[in-house]
């Protein structure tokens, strides 16, 4: 599961050693909570680096107090780090140190205590209308390859979902009687998102005419709607390579991502005047405060429309 090596020897009250907690907190994550491999490699780095500096200091997991933490904190932000990876990082320990309290391995959880640093609020990066055209105008389709990439960034593009949510699409999530796609998101939580228009037209051209020959060249079974160029399921980092290759193919200077283009959908869809609770619905996201942060992009659009209209704007 973990990629780091059983160094950590120092024993809590449980027997365990801090690597042996690390790697049952990780499993948890991946069996019980879903999280994607992207997220629980970060909790990984967070958590191990945490107990790096446990173990220099020879503590152990139960000897973590208030104090503790805020000298690690201290230690975080002397090594440079920015705000935003330090609040990471602690929010990373809040969630270990609940899972060890909700364990009985330890008594309290010290980074609950901990407050987040003040940052200043970064805006989501997107494409403009006629950009995102401009890419999907561009993009070939000569080959398998092609309209595969073509229906991955529809798909992005067209329903928002994260990258991890479209490398786990099965077969019998797409409902295309209904014009629906099933989404398995974090957290084991399950949404409906639309599948429509120039959206399903790229999806069903890559289901028709490409998946059946992706999926000859390996000897496996897969359900996995997007494969690579072996016939086996997509990663996440593969999406971002084919993504990254694409746009150089085209000779666009664009930066995409998948993220960028979720947040492409959603800020679009804001701008052409869709209610806050529905993006929020189709983004599945738990706290409207969460998409809250793409409002700030539609303010721009109501600002050109009263520029356009009021009669004392003009003035």
């Amino acid at each position: 599961m973990s990629s780091r090596k059983p160094k950590f020897i120092t024993k809590g009250g449980c027997g365990l050693s801090m690597y042996d907690y690390l790697v049952e907190f990780l499993n948890y994550l991946k069996y019980e909570r879903n999280f994607s491999k992207h997220t629980i490699l970060n909790y990984e780095i967070d958590t191990g680096d945490y107990l790096d500096y446990a173990e220099h200091l020879k503590l152990t997991i139960q000897d973590i107090n208030l104090q503790i933490a805020r000298t690690y904190l201290m230690y975080l932000h002397n090594k440079g780090y920015a705000k935003k990876t330090i609040n990471r990082k602690i929010s990373s320990l809040r969630t270990f140190y609940k899972y060890l309290e909700f364990k009985e391995y330890v008594n309290e959880n010290p980074f609950m205590m901990i407050k987040s640093l003040k940052t200043e609020q970064s805006l989501p990066k997107f494409f403009y209308e006629e950009e995102m055209q401009q890419i999907i105008d561009a993009a070939p389709c000569h080959d398998h390859l092609d309209l595969r990439n073509l229906a991955l960034i529809e798909v992005l593009y067209g329903t928002g979902i994260r990258v991890s949510e479209i490398c786990s699409l099965t077969l019998t999530d797409l409902k295309l009687e209904s014009n629906l796609i099933l989404v398995h998101g974090k957290g084991n939580k399950e949404r409906y998102v639309p599948l429509a228009g120039l959206t399903k037209k790229a999806l069903l051209c890559y289901l028709n005419e490409s998946r059946s020959h992706l999926f000859c060249k390996t000897s496996k079974e897969t359900e996995y709607v997007f494969l690579n160029h072996h016939g086996n399921p997509l990663s996440d980092r593969g999406v971002r390579m084919i993504l990254n290759k694409m746009i150089k193919k085209i000779s666009l200077k664009l930066k995409i991502s998948p993220h960028k283009l979720r947040h492409t959908f959603a800020t679009h869809l804001l701008n052409q005047g869709a209610d806050l609770r529905s993006v929020q619905e189709l983004l599945g996201h738990s706290q409207i405060s969460t998409t809250q942060i793409y409002t700030h992009v539609s303010k721009d659009k109501l600002r050109s429309i009263y520029m356009q209209a009021h009669p004392h704007a003009k003035k």
